[in-house]
């Protein structure tokens, strides 16, 4: 089956007068590939180009010639059926469903290949329409075709049709709680029971106004607010978001709690987090925004491996190139130092930092982490000489800084703001990679959390730097784009030293050579040593009591399920992370 997807969010038929139609092949000889007609989006109707995929050829002409670079072909597996659900035509296409079962069912995979549109459908929120989106064509019963094509999911979709299933969501976009609720946040938690607004440390946040609360916070509310429901199904949409290591360990702690009783799928883009949480594991893969396959259900540890190796072996079906995971950052030969540092102190009105004495070598990436309100964006603020402290620094670094929170109210384009840096080695070392080139016609406060993400962190690696200091490189992006973000960070090391901020550990095991490891108390007091990369993890993950080990075979780190054999193995040895 042939796939044609036009981004009607990009298209501008204004900018080309249909051109795709008038280079198609098909029709120049004189039949109709590529038709115009009425698109209606709310209440506004358009004319756009449509692509009739049954006479498409492939051909690639349309592609190569859309100024706008909106139009995507695509050939999918041939032993897929119709798909499960399509948005429209020309739209986004799903295949295949996971099976919602007692435990935690882990969906992994790029943004764009479906997973949120797979918990709207098993939630009841999306009736699947099979691929039928011509309005002219005969309505189907989709529950009943569904049921005929998805042996395996025949009771939960009768039970669906039949309104026999509870289910609640908790959304990906908790930020949006504050325009929705107002109020404290108690009267929002009021049917909660006090046991998980403790065990989720929002104890402290019941007293205040809910559009006050931190991203972190919200987070938390969210997740109590849904699993406190009485349901049979449970579907959590990126639940790490806006948390730190500790917060985001401790919330998968809560999580599997609740999968013990009941039935829970969770999307989650940290892979550390998701090892910790999955029971099971269906991979989600395709070509993001055009098409989505679900695998089959895997072990967590089967699941991520084929992940990272690009390769579903049991589906035939290679995904990417394989990631692979170096020896011991501990065994690497220490390189020139860059920058020597004294005792950091800096004091603030309620809240403390002190950084030991250390130095930065060159040519190495050293990964800072810890709880949040430690003083890790203050060091690195004054790493790049926005705060004074006290303290010496060896000498003055030329320093390029991507920060925590990155401004949005610049009207510029994307082209516009990187053209300071832009040639021919930025475009096709930093640009290419990170897929900016069809951001570049946007202007900047028009792009989306992942996309400015990836667009400052082009910026910060385009500049002449020391250091590079990146703040939380990986917020907002799926796996795929972290550890497109990881190997580039690794690549600049070459010639170049960086600096990295990060709750993702398993990004940070990946990326680090040595690692800096802040404790203390969250918003009063914070103290930051030097480590080896497997020394600060022991530490910290002591901390929390998590255990992770090295995969044999990808070399990853892997978590540890609580209370398993080998997690009380190397508690006992004090070895929280071997």
């Amino acid at each position: 089956m042939r796939i044609a997807v036009i981004d009607y969010e990009s298209c501008d038929p204004k900018v080309c007068n249909f051109l795709c139609r008038r280079m198609c092949p098909i029709n120049r000889k004189g039949d109709e590939c590529i038709n115009v007609g009425i698109r209606t989006t709310g209440t506004i109707k358009k004319e756009y180009p449509f692509i009739n995929e049954e006479m498409c050829i492939g051909c690639g002409i349309c592609i190569n010639k859309c100024p706008k670079k909106a139009i995507s072909v695509v050939n999918t597996p041939e032993q897929r059926n119709d798909p499960v659900h399509r948005y429209g035509k020309n739209e986004f296409a799903l295949f295949g469903l996971p099976i919602p079962v007692k435990g935690v069912v882990g969906l992994l995979g790029a943004n764009g290949t479906g997973k949120s549109t797979v918990l709207n459908i098993l939630s009841g929120k999306i009736v699947p329409n099979l691929g039928v989106v011509d309005t002219n064509e005969e309505e189907v019963n989709s529950y009943k075709e569904l049921i005929k094509r998805e042996k395996e999911l025949t009771d939960y979709f009768q039970k669906l049709e039949n309104g026999e299933i509870r289910s609640v969501i908790k959304p990906q976009q908790v930020d949006m709680i504050p325009k929705i609720c107002k109020g404290i946040t108690a009267h929002f938690l009021k049917d909660v029971d006090f046991s998980i607004i403790e065990k989720l440390h929002i104890k402290n946040c019941l007293d205040r106004d809910i559009d006050k609360l931190s991203g972190g916070e919200l987070q938390r509310v969210a997740i109590a607010a849904a699993i406190s429901k009485d349901a049979d199904f449970y579907f959590i949409d990126e639940p790490s978001s806006y948390l730190d290591a500790s917060e985001r360990l401790n919330v998968a702690k809560v999580i599997r709690k609740l999968g013990q009783e009941k039935s829970v799928v969770v999307v989650e883009h940290d892979l550390a987090v998701m090892d910790f949480l999955a029971d099971r594991i269906h991979i989600l893969y395709g070509k993001p925004t055009v098409f989505g396959i679900v695998s089959k259900p895997y072990s967590s540890r089967k699941g991520i491996n084929s992940f990272l190796e690009g390769f579903i072996s049991e589906e035939n079906v290679r995904i990417r190139d394989a990631i692979t995971f170096e020896a011991a950052q501990s065994e690497i030969k220490r390189h020139e130092i860059l920058v020597q540092f004294s005792d950091i102190e800096k004091s603030f009105e309620n809240f403390s930092m002190r950084v030991e004495k250390g130095e930065i070598y060159r040519n190495e990436v050293l990964g800072i982490f810890g709880a949040n309100a430690l003083g890790k964006t203050t060091f690195a603020k004054i790493l790049a000489g926005e705060i004074k402290s006290e303290g010496n620094i060896s000498k003055q670094l030329k320093i390029s800084y991507k920060p925590q929170y990155i401004n949005v109210d610049n009207e510029i384009s994307v082209f516009q703001l990187l053209s300071s840096v832009d040639n021919t080695d930025f475009r096709n070392q930093i640009v290419a990679p990170l897929n900016i080139e069809k951001l570049m016609d946007k202007n900047v406060n028009e792009l989306s959390g992942g996309e400015l993400q990836r667009v400052a962190i082009a910026l910060c690696l385009g500049r002449d730097a020391d250091l590079y200091l990146l703040d939380e490189p990986s917020a907002y992006l799926d796996v795929d784009q972290r550890l497109a973000i990881a190997k580039l960070i690794k690549k600049k090391t070459r010639y170049a030293t960086c600096a990295i901020i990060d709750h993702d550990l398993m990004f940070l095991n990946y990326v680090s050579d040595r690692a800096m490891l802040f404790s203390g108390i969250s918003g009063k007091q914070g103290n930051a040593k030097f480590f080896s990369v497997k020394d600060g993890f022991n530490e910290f993950l002591k901390s929390i009591g998590v255990t992770f080990r090295k995969d044999p075979e990808t070399k990853r780190m892997r978590a540890n399920k609580l209370d398993s054999v080998k997690d009380r193995e190397q508690k006992e040895k004090g070895e929280y992370y071997c």
